[in-house]
């Protein structure tokens, strides 16, 4: 997985890209405490360029919405497609992480 973050005013645009697996549970980490650190109080993930997410990526989105909601911010799932949509939809994701197409 790779990640690139565009802040603008009190949002802030996270790409995912690639494959979210348990092999990036340390990116994801460096990537939650960034997020934590930016001034805007929505975060959103752009999964559009994100191809492939397995049951760990699922329970690393839940730890970053976890740390967010500590920080006082929301995260915001956004443009998922393809396989990623459909893990997404089967682990009823949108009942606790808002997504948005």
């Amino acid at each position: 997985m790779d990640y690139g973050i565009e802040v603008r005013d009190q949002e802030a645009v996270v790409c995912l890209r690639g494959r979210l697996t348990f092999n990036d549970h340390g990116k994801l980490r460096t990537l939650i405490g960034e997020m934590g650190q930016n001034r805007a109080r929505r975060q959103v993930l752009d999964l559009s360029s994100l191809e492939f997410v397995d049951s760990a990526g699922i329970g690393m989105l839940l730890i970053a919405r976890e740390e967010m909601a500590n920080a006082d911010k929301q995260l915001i799932l956004r443009a998922a497609g393809g396989q990623v949509k459909r893990v997404l939809t089967v682990a009823q994701i949108a009942k606790i992480v808002p997504i948005e197409d």
